[in-house]
């Protein structure tokens, strides 16, 4: 996709994105066959829910269709969120992040695996679990030693503020006794 068309995009689409609660976080027209598919990923403090994201779908299908930002060809348009393990690029995708593990390459080399505990302007306070018996440990990461920054999957973690895993949030009185 060319600069001025993504930029003629950003500027058609985030206004209607955003007039709908939500954040516009990436869009890429890619070629499939003769076809061209237009992706538009959205995303909010709060999440974006199925209802939300129809919603910012047909208003984003009705504003394309009476521009011609796509041109004359045909194209398939797709909105959706940016998944669980979503790069962290933007000082928003960190806060979001909050209570999430997080797998950070460095800049100077290196990864580290933690958990984000506070974000702000300068960087991120972290915990970096503990290994085989050992304590949890504080580490500061400042954002200009960050290369990149992936969300990890947790399965059985439900509950982030509380640390509950399924099998603790689901147990009966009974179950505990």
């Amino acid at each position: 996709m060319s600069t001025t068309q993504s930029e003629r995009l950003r500027e058609l689409l985030e206004p209607l994105v955003t007039s709908q609660g939500l954040d516009l976080e990436e869009i890429t027209v890619d070629s499939v066959g003769r076809k061209r598919v237009l992706r538009v990923t959205v995303d909010s403090d709060t999440g974006a829910d199925l209802d939300k994201v129809a919603d910012v779908s047909r208003a984003l299908s009705a504003s394309l269709d009476e521009s011609d930002a796509m041109g004359e060809g045909e194209y398939t348009l797709e909105v959706g969120t940016p998944g669980a393990e979503r790069p962290l690029t933007e000082l928003r995708h960190y806060v979001r992040a909050t209570g999430r593990l997080v797998a950070f390459q460095l800049a100077g080399g290196g990864e580290v695996v933690a958990r984000i505990l506070t974000v702000d302007a300068t960087g991120l306070d972290t915990e970096v679990p503990g290994v085989k018996g050992r304590k949890p440990t504080a580490r500061r990461l400042p954002f200009e030693e960050i290369a990149k920054a992936r969300v990890q999957v947790e399965f059985g973690r439900t509950d982030r503020a509380a640390d509950k895993t399924v099998d603790e949030t689901d147990m009966t009185e009974e179950e505990e006794a």
